[in-house]
């Protein structure tokens, strides 16, 4: 999926599915041999689905993303080192992190290759595919924030897994706090 899709899809959505129900009671004050519109009278209601799935299509492939790394903080730059990998059982066509910052960040400055800005304090990095049990995949950034903090939080998480679900998403979303020290903070 191209990074634009992936921005796209970063904000949150719920999806509503109808299901007919047999022998559903109809509205008050009516009968179901009397419809009220050109609707069914079996009485409808609607149920939410996670994004992604179909009631009643095949489940989804199941995937481990993991996430892991560093971030530092010194000299105004945030260095952050990411280790993403599948875990399995599925193998993922694609994936998308996101990290978020507690202060904007620099206007201008270079992005590595596959990321790109998405707000003022919001990156999104792809991670190409990734095998299951096979090799990881490394994303190395070094930002700059704007307005010179004396610390930024990062709060890294997935926003595009391949239309996987994922059976541990633990291991994919974490928030760091970085002190402009230059001590590196694992996640």
């Amino acid at each position: 999926m191209p990074l634009s899709a992936a921005a796209a899809m970063a904000a949150a959505m719920t999806v509503l599915v109808a299901a007919v129900v047999p022998g559903a009671a109809a509205s008050a004050g009516t009968s179901p041999e009397t419809p009220t519109s050109g609707a069914p009278t079996s009485g409808v209601l609607a149920s939410e689905a996670p994004v992604g799935e179909v009631v009643g299509a095949a489940p989804l492939p199941e995937a481990d993303l993991s996430h892991h790394g560093y971030v530092s903080f010194s000299g105004g730059h945030i260095a952050i080192r990411i280790r993403s990998e599948n875990l399995g059982p599925s193998d993922v066509t694609a994936s998308t992190v996101r990290l978020r910052f507690s202060a904007p960040l620099a206007m201008t400055q270079e992005l590595p290759y596959g990321c790109l800005r998405s707000g003022k304090a919001t990156v999104l990095c792809e991670t190409g595919g990734l095998r299951s049990g096979g090799g990881a995949r490394q994303t190395a950034l070094d930002l700059e924030p704007a307005g010179g903090p004396d610390e930024v939080i990062v709060r890294l998480d997935t926003v595009w897994n391949g239309g996987v679900r994922d059976t541990d998403p633990k291991n994919n979303v974490h928030q760091v706090l970085a002190p402009a020290t230059g001590d590196a903070y694992a996640f």
